[in-house]
């Protein structure tokens, strides 16, 4: 049975309200190295793979890749639309579920930034390998980012707040160490609305991530922390990185 998962109801306005300015100033330097990682070159094919609001298809695009971004919240869509209209850049945007992707042997690369992974059961997320596998053309790349587990568990934290003047955003987080799912419950509240969303994300150690990348046929799998070096338990995050 999958977990609950509202993407809409998760991944909307008032999540670019409270986080939109913790993400998107670093947003130009993670499309630089995710340029450098793959090594990608103009006319490259990629697809962001939940692609958000368009935060690093678009600076990828005006690098000079041919951008297909795909995810399930009409609401980011809308904003990546408007913001590669503004850029002046063009990225075709698909509304659509990343474990049913419409595409073979399509793509010179395949990203999935900012733990856009795990919001599914072990099956389905494993199956968003295999689609991903899929849609590359052999010999393409696929790079993953994502907590760093070994880092994340002596700071896993109860309850985080996030404010913004007088609103809230409040993260209830329970870790079930058996099926190593966070499960949050977030409290939204702006002004005199107030609304709560569920959902719960699978965390992955990195063997583990290995060993399904491995099993939805893909090698050369490499392990690193945020600033491109082998992963150590001093990242917070992990990049992963494997070729199709």
């Amino acid at each position: 049975m999958e977990p609950e998962f509202d993407a809409e109801g998760l991944f909307d306005d008032d999540y670019l309200y409270f986080y939109q300015d913790l993400i998107d100033p670093r947003s130009d330097a993670e499309a630089d190295q995710i340029w450098d990682l793959l090594g990608l070159e103009p006319g490259a094919e990629l697809l962001d793979l939940a692609c958000g609001h368009g935060r690093l298809a678009n600076p990828l695009a005006a690098l000079g890749c041919r951008v297909t971004g795909l995810d399930s919240a009409g609401t980011f869509l809308e904003h990546a639309r408007a913001d590669a209209a503004a850029r002046g850049v063009e990225v075709d945007y698909r509304l659509g579920d990343m474990r049913e992707l419409p595409w073979t042997d399509r793509f010179d690369a395949v990203i999935n930034w900012f733990t856009a992974f795990g919001y599914f059961s072990d099956e389905g997320n494993r199956e968003v390998l295999a689609q991903v596998h899929r849609a590359l053309r052999p010999g393409g790349r696929f790079a993953m980012e994502l907590n760093n587990l070994a880092n994340l568990l002596p700071r896993y934290q109860r309850d985080v707040v996030r404010t913004r003047g007088e609103d809230m955003a409040i993260d209830e987080h329970h870790l079930d160490p058996v099926t190593l799912r966070s499960h949050v419950r977030r409290t939204l509240i702006r002004g005199s609305e107030r609304r709560t969303v569920r959902y719960s994300v699978r965390l992955l150690t990195a063997p583990e991530l290995r060993t399904w990348l491995a099993e939805a046929g893909f090698r050369e799998i490499e392990i690193l922390g945020e600033d491109g070096e082998r992963l150590t338990t001093d990242h917070r995050r992990m990049i992963v990185t494997a070729r199709a």
